[in-house]
């Protein structure tokens, strides 16, 4: 006994079909049919490249037409520039006093105001009687202390001070380190002279940078 295979379907009055054509004819329909769709394929491809081709060429001439138009400006920007030459010329010229004004005061101190100081601090009855002074420049560096206790300084203020009574010397020093600037203090000699019964001291001070004046320092900086 003969038995159908389950997924055999027995068609009942169906038109009956043979295909006798060769696989060749099949094969040939089938290439076709690929090289259709590559043709497609390639045209579409050619037109993309077309409009970006186009796009492209638009950009460059818009580019072009604004470029000849920035170009079309220059001359009048040149013509107005040129009527604040002698305005640019000053400003760099002022620039530069400005500049060399920095410089020049750079190491500036205000003695007067800074002596004022320092009388101020000593007791009434004492006067200075005399002042050297010896500070940088801006064009040579101060000599700084070989001594390991002793801290920078841009100037040296040497004093004679005259009291007609016994100097307390300590606290003068005390005083004076009070003062904006002051890095040390040597106390010199205190002399009595006989004829007058005045006390003549010898003080040595030194002062750092930060009694500069700074009178062309720009706020900010």
């Amino acid at each position: 006994m003969i038995r159908a295979a389950k997924n055999d379907v027995l068609v009942m009055g169906g038109e009956p079909r043979v295909d006798l054509l060769p696989p060749e004819v099949h094969k040939e329909r089938a290439a076709r049919v690929v090289r259709r769709r590559l043709g497609l394929g390639v045209v579409g491809v050619v037109a993309v490249m077309l409009v970006a081709g186009g796009a492209a060429t638009a950009l460059s001439v818009q580019a072009q037409f604004q470029l000849a138009y920035e170009q079309s400006l220059t001359p009048g920007l040149v013509a107005e520039q040129s009527k604040y030459v002698e305005v640019r010329t000053i400003q760099g010229e002022v620039n530069k006093v400005e500049a060399a004004q920095q410089v020049g005061v750079s190491t500036e101190i205000d003695w007067k105001k800074y002596l004022e100081g320092v009388q101020a601090i000593l007791p009434t009855s004492v006067t200075i009687e005399t002042v050297a002074v010896d500070s940088a420049t801006p064009l040579a560096i101060y000599t700084q202390p070989t001594a390991p206790l002793q801290g920078p300084r841009v100037a040296t203020v040497t004093f004679t001070a005259k009291s007609p009574v016994l100097p307390d010397v300590p606290t003068w020093l005390t005083s004076l380190a009070t003062l904006p600037g002051f890095a040390d203090a040597l106390p010199g000699s205190v002399t009595l002279e006989e004829n007058t019964g005045v006390y003549t001291v010898n003080i040595t001070m030194h002062v750092d940078d930060a009694a500069y004046a700074q009178r062309f320092v720009a706020e900010g900086k």
